[in-house]
């Protein structure tokens, strides 16, 4: 089974999907495809750490992980 990490558009442009190397698309056929739930777990779980504080991005945050 293959998953892929999604979230909500901002104004109206409808879901968008994880592209990798810190980019999103909305072009479906373009998003970064995981061969297992985890793999997408991890990327899902990604943390930065600016100034001494780690936070997870928002975009993260709101995604969800899709099965196919």
């Amino acid at each position: 089974m293959a998953y892929h990490i999604k979230t909500p558009g901002k104004l109206e442009v409808g879901d968008v999907y994880w592209k990798g190397d810190n980019t999103w698309t909305k072009i479906f056929d373009e998003r970064k495809i995981y061969s297992t739930k985890s793999s997408a777990d991890a990327v899902k779980a990604t943390t930065v750490t600016v100034n001494g504080v780690t936070y997870q991005p928002i975009w993260f945050i709101n995604s969800i992980i899709v099965s196919e």
